[in-house]
């Protein structure tokens, strides 16, 4: 019966793909492991901000900014797809190399990626919902609106993250290291790697979106 809920699928999925990187990545993958512990974590809070107990109570707030602390760490893992380079992936030739260990890790890689960032949209899906029910608010463009502002928030996270080499953890405990590194972090290369993760995001999360209205129309 557990199972059968989807919330304890993604749970016991999520806990056993980081058991499994944890005894089967090797170097210089290692970073693989933290960085899928903390993309889950937005997912573990999205689950609870759909919990119907605490989606009717005052909880729901505090849980929400700390969503969106930890959020841009889902769809952050899209970045790490670059380390793929580190496999040295073809051949003198220019063709693919056929190397058994060479396609485990990019399996790694591409499973954290698109679990963390595909669930952590359709979590975004979720929230977005709730929030309009407790606001009280039907318009879709009020959606829209905010889930591009969440969109844009996230990638302004996955820059501090990849280029200032900040995690959310130092948001929490060391705020204060942060202020100059922000201040100065706005230059035109950064606000077109937003731009673009943006435009990438919202377009992932457009397609969730229309996965989601064809099942409902067709089950």
């Amino acid at each position: 019966m557990m199972f059968k809920n989807i919330k304890w699928q993604v749970r016991i999925i999520f806990i056993a793909w980081i058991i499994f990187l944890y005894f089967m990545v090797k170097p210089p993958f290692g970073f693989l492991i933290l960085n899928t512990i903390l993309g889950y974590i937005p997912i573990e809070l999205s689950l609870e901000l759909t919990n119907k107990h605490v989606k009717k109570s005052w909880i729901f707030w505090p849980i929400l900014i700390l969503w969106l602390i930890f959020y841009p760490n889902a769809p952050y893992l899209l970045t790490d797809l670059f380390h793929l380079s580190l496999l040295s992936p073809y051949t003198n030739e220019g063709l693919l190399r056929l190397s058994s260990n060479m396609w485990l890790s990019y399996s790694y890689l591409i499973i954290s990626a698109l679990g963390c960032s595909l669930i952590g949209l359709y979590g975004l899906f979720k929230i977005v919902h709730e929030i309009k029910n407790k606001l009280h608010i039907k318009n879709k463009l009020f959606g829209i609106t905010l889930i591009i502002i969440f969109n844009i928030l996230a990638s302004i996270g996955i820059y501090i993250g990849r280029f200032l080499r900040f995690h959310t953890i130092y948001l929490l405990l060391s705020p204060k290291l942060l202020i100059n590194p922000l201040i100065n972090m706005w230059t035109p290369h950064m606000i077109v790697f937003v731009i673009i993760l943006t435009i990438i995001q919202t377009f992932v999360y457009w397609i969730i979106n229309l996965i989601i209205k064809d099942a409902k129309n067709n089950f």
